[in-house]
């Protein structure tokens, strides 16, 4: 019989670790799954993009995962058991039940509306393809001199403001954050962003907590009343809900605890990547919510569940940051570089240049997707039969 590896989730983290499970394994040895609701890849890292009126190109799995061995199948999870080592999905013919002998948990986040009175009922999102076209279609039919406040102001909401005051100059809009604009970035960062806020007619609300959304306003903590007729959600993300259901074990934020290969450290079997895994990366900092470490921990849960099946030493991949990647439209953008743990440094790429670096970071992030089996070495090893097709419950690892 085949390992059974199932993966669940195709955005970046879920495809990468899929690609590369099939670049390292055989295929007489193992059979790999990847569960996902749509047919196409979504790069999330340009939804605001989307949002904004413009058009992404299409990037379809079939053609991505093509003669890999990288079976798809598209349907929503529902359930995973496991105990029994089992996950249920949903599609048009109903409910089925897919048994793994080991799992590759990858369904990401969605946006967190923080408990904000009004903002499930009243605000946009951009964390999904289905959130961004509902924003689209809504700033698409704004009349002009309509005010829009972009509620967050992390890499998610600056990108947010300014792409779409760059796309519509004609609409008033407005960015509250609770700190300052910018507060994590270098001085030189700090001052960049504010001058392409200025330069986009960007109003800014500083050290304003935003208590409540409606149909026409954003109520803040200290009583203030700010008009929007459009109110763009961007505080942070919120762990897919499945796991928290499981027996497996998490935290309060609903994040699988995994060790430094992201295996469970419940359930061996089992490994997380992306945003729903709280992986540590140095300092024994938990990692943030980014492309720019889920994909590193795809390579890592990939490589670890290859080298524990075909005996062989499990490699270390480096968990770490190097810099913060920032468009603020399309004409401006912010390379702020920051330390191993993720502080900000004083040095900054700023302006055009930063923008084409921006891109291009987007653009191999999307072919790494595109071209899953495409620069690794191309032997496959093949997998440890006295294994007994079952991942051991202890391993030491590099």
């Amino acid at each position: 019989m085949k390992h059974r590896i199932i993966v669940l989730g195709a955005g970046y983290t879920g495809a990468v670790a899929a690609g590369r499970l099939a670049k390292r394994l055989r295929a007489e040895d193992v059979a790999i799954t990847l569960v996902n609701a749509e047919p196409d890849f979504v790069e999330r890292v340009r939804l605001h993009q989307l949002a904004a009126g413009q058009d992404l190109a299409p990037r379809p799995f079939d053609k991505m995962f093509a003669n890999t061995g990288v079976e798809l199948r598209l349907a929503r999870v529902t359930a995973v058991d496991v105990g029994r080592r089992t996950v249920t999905v949903r599609d048009a013919d109903g409910d089925d039940e897919l048994e793994y002998d080991s799992l590759v948990y990858a369904l990401g986040s969605s946006w967190n509306p923080q408990g904000v009175p009004g903002t499930a009922e009243h605000a946009h999102e951009i964390a999904g393809r289905p959130g961004a076209l509902r924003l689209r279609e809504r700033l698409a039919g704004l009349e002009a001199g309509r005010p829009v406040v972009v509620v967050g102001g992390g890499l998610t909401g600056l990108e947010a403001a300014t792409e779409i005051a760059e796309a519509r100059p004609d609409l008033d809009v407005a960015l509250a954050t609770r700190g300052e604009l910018g507060d994590w970035l270098s001085p030189k960062g700090r001052g960049h962003v504010r001058r392409v806020f200025a330069d986009l007619g960007i109003t800014v609300h500083e050290h304003t907590a935003v208590t409540g959304v409606s149909a026409g306003h954003v109520a803040t903590a200290d009583g203030t009343s700010v008009p929007a007729a459009v109110t763009v959600w961007t505080t942070g993300f919120a762990a897919h809900p499945i796991a928290r259901a499981t027996a497996l074990e998490v935290t309060g934020t609903g994040q699988i605890v995994v060790d430094r290969t992201m295996r469970s450290v419940s359930h061996p079997d089992v490994y997380a990547v992306g945003d729903a895994a709280l992986a540590m990366g140095p300092g024994d900092k938990p990692l943030r919510m980014s492309c720019a470490t889920g994909t590193p921990t795809a390579w890592q849960a990939a490589d670890a569940i290859a080298a524990r099946l075909t005996g062989t030493k499990v490699p270390a991949t480096p968990l770490r940051y190097f810099n913060q990647c920032v468009s603020l439209g399309r004409r401006e953008g912010l390379i702020q570089y920051v330390t191993a743990d993720d502080r900000a440094v004083r040095t900054a790429l700023t302006g055009r240049l930063a923008a084409v670096y921006k891109e291009l970071v987007c653009k191999g992030a999307a072919w790494g997707v595109a071209n899953p089996t495409l620069g690794m070495p191309s032997r496959r090893r093949r997998v440890v039969r006295e294994r007994n097709q079952a991942v051991p419950a202890v391993e030491t690892s590099a």
